[in-house]
Formats: C-alpha cells, structure tokens, sequence
C-alpha cells in the first residue's frame, strides 16, 4: 500500500505541474486556413488561450490581452475558472497526499488520521482532474463553431496529460489507501469482546456440570 500511495503522490504531482502549464500558456488550439508553415510565413498563424488571441510568424510573436471579461464567451470563462480553481485546489491536495505517506510522521498523530488525510488528498486531486478534463474539451469545441478549421497547441496536449495523471493519480491514492485503522481496531476490540464472552459462558458451564 505505501508504495502505490507514493505513486500515487508522484503521479499527481506531475499531472498537477501539467495543468499550471495549460493553464498559464496561450497556445490551446492554433488557427489556420493553410499548412503551419505557410501561414506562418504570411503571418496567419493564430494561436488561442484562456488570456490571449496571438498571431505567430517566423520573426515575430505578438498577443492581444482577453481583458474584456464580460464579453468573452462561455467556453473561455468558464475554462478560466475551472483551470484557476484546478491550479490552486492541486497545492493543498498535493501537501495532504504528502503528509499521510508513510515515511512522514507528525508526532504521535494515530493512523486513522492519516488515512482520512490521504483519502481527502485522493479526492482533491480528483476534483483537480475533472477541471483540467472538461476545461480541456469544452475549450477546443467552443473555437472549433466559432473559427472552424485548427489544430490543437502543446497548452492543451499538457491540459491533457495533465489531467489524465491526476485521475489516475487521484484514483489510486483513494481506492489503495487500504481499511481505516481505526475501523481495524474496533474490529479487533469487539472480535476480542466475543471471544472472551464466550470463554466465560464455556467456563461457566463447565463449573455447572
């Protein structure tokens, strides 16, 4: 269990540095009505983001802001939000997976506390998942009705990627976390219960007889 928790957490990690990539890069999807090279060379190689509408050429690289929040479509804010909340979700879900592995210990803490932190972790890094994957798919539909032909940016391959390692991540933080201690002791402490009540009722009979 402590080494599919570790991978786990590793696996998160990467998939989380993947969707702040997506998220703080412009190159989601690019524009263009010929080859990439010819509509570089006639400066018609647009590049589109959750911040910025970009034209690319061989000798230059220029960006228009999105500042105008209240007249860009859905598809943009709502990415916008979801990839922001996905990025700052990640840093509490990454320390809480990071403190319940098993080589960190926090002072005399019992087990039980660590699973329900991992498990929390797990969940966290789930819901990081969901974010980057549904921003990542409704974002190149949204361009696709507005401008037709494209083709999609290294933004949005990391989108990608990024989200997939974090379900992955996420689902095997919380599905291998293994039994609570906690649930394990009380087991224990009844399965002992009955065990010691039926060795009175045995002896008591044996005193009968």
């Amino acid at each position: 269990m402590a080494c599919l928790q570790l991978t786990g957490f590793m696996i998160s990690c990467f998939g989380w540095i993947g969707i702040i990539v997506a998220t703080a890069t412009n190159e989601w999807v690019l524009t263009c009505k010929y080859g990439v090279s010819t509509c570089k060379k006639m400066d018609e190689l647009g590049a589109r983001g959750l911040w910025a509408d970009c034209v690319i050429s061989t000798a230059l690289y220029h960006c228009k802001s999105l500042n105008q929040i209240l007249t860009l479509p859905a598809y943009i804010q709502t990415a916008r939000a979801l990839m922001i909340s996905a990025s700052i979700l990640g840093l509490p879900a990454i320390l809480l997976v990071m403190m319940s592995l098993p080589c960190i210990n926090l002072g005399s803490e019992p087990q039980s506390i660590k699973h329900k932190r991992s498990v929390l972790g797990g969940v966290l890094v789930l819901l990081v998942a969901f974010g980057g994957i549904i921003s990542t798919v409704w974002f190149p539909i949204g361009v696709h009705r507005d401008s037709g032909l494209m083709t999609f940016g290294y933004s949005l391959y990391a989108g990608w990627i990024g989200a997939a390692l974090c379900l992955f991540g996420g689902s095997v933080i919380s599905c291998c976390s293994g039994d609570s201690p906690q649930y394990d002791e009380d087991r224990f402490y009844y399965a002992k219960q009955d065990e010691d009540t039926t060795a009175s009722a045995n002896q008591a009979k044996s005193a009968q007889v």
